[in-house]
């Protein structure tokens, strides 16, 4: 019984602790684009969609096999 004396103060410390944390990211400006981000990781123009012709699998012989 006399460890809640420690974890009840401890644990609204770091309720306290994330709650400051969190209104920090607020004024930060962490939450203002949240539709942007989803979308620009759906329309990711840098990556190709499909392979370049230039590569091809190289040939099964007898060297490769061993």
């Amino acid at each position: 019984m006399t460890i809640l004396v420690i974890l009840i103060p401890v644990t609204l410390c770091m309720g306290v602790f994330a709650l400051a944390v969190f209104f920090w990211s607020l004024r930060n400006g962490q939450y203002e684009d949240l539709s942007g981000d989803a979308e620009r990781i759906l329309h990711d123009e840098d990556v190709p969609l499909q392979p370049s012709k230039t590569t091809r699998r190289p040939e099964m012989t007898k060297e490769t096999t061993r």
